[in-house]
């Protein structure tokens, strides 16, 4: 049976300007299932960004419920919703937000250090992590020694290194070229089916929806298929 891991209910979101209520997303009502990779697409200003940041508890809905895991993000209190972004959700941005001075394990290894893990005991863990993205060579290396490609592999090992069950990721292809775009399509699909991770991806990209298993259109801030 298939489970539902995110549902939104009825969910609108405003913001205001110089006094003027302007709405970006409009009564989105969305049920995504465990496992699987699904792609948000629509014009720029349709309000793709902004409902993945609502789905991923950044932002606050100013109408409507969203659920992660049948658990109402609303109801969480402040040191809940934090746990819950740290322990079952990992976030990948079209900006890598690497540190520059730490070597790429050091970077990969950041929320787990937070948590009060040891290094010593997470080899094993961040090699099989290193191994999935393709970054083994590159452990030692800082930022600014890797391509934008690797960069973002970092990025997206960072995100996964804590086995979140979902995945978010804001035009993660925004800044690569086509090439290197698709190598991290394939990665992020590559986690999407081994370690069964459900993925949310904003794109702008047709071409990208190809790599997950279903599209989410929308325009004006509304669902349109």
């Amino acid at each position: 049976m298939n489970q539902v891991i995110i549902r939104t209910k009825s969910v609108s979101k405003s913001f205001i300007l110089n006094n003027q209520e302007i709405p970006v997303l409009k009564n989105i009502d969305l049920n995504i299932q465990k496992g699987e990779f699904v792609s948000i697409m629509g014009p720029s200003g349709s309000g793709k960004s902004t409902l993945l940041y609502l789905l991923g508890g950044l932002e606050n809905a100013t109408k409507g419920s969203i659920e992660i895991n049948t658990k109402n993000i609303a109801d969480l209190n402040d040191d809940q919703q934090s746990k819950m972004r740290r322990q079952e959700i990992g976030f990948v941005f079209q900006s890598y937000n690497l540190i520059p001075n730490l070597t790429v394990e050091e970077n990969i290894l950041i929320p787990l250090l937070l948590e009060g893990k040891k290094k010593k005991d997470l080899e094993a863990k961040l090699n099989d992590i290193l191994d999935i993205v393709g970054l083994s060579a590159h452990r030692n290396h800082t930022p600014k020694e890797l391509s934008g490609g690797q960069q973002q592999r970092v990025a997206i090992a960072r995100a996964i290194i804590t086995d979140p069950e979902i995945l978010f990721a804001d035009e993660p292809i925004g800044n690569l070229d086509s090439v290197t775009g698709i190598g991290i399509l394939e990665l992020l699909r590559k986690i999407n089916q081994e370690k069964k991770t459900t993925i949310v991806m904003v794109t702008h990209s047709e071409e990208s929806t190809r790599y997950g298993t279903r599209v989410i259109r929308l325009k004006d801030g509304m669902i349109i298929d």
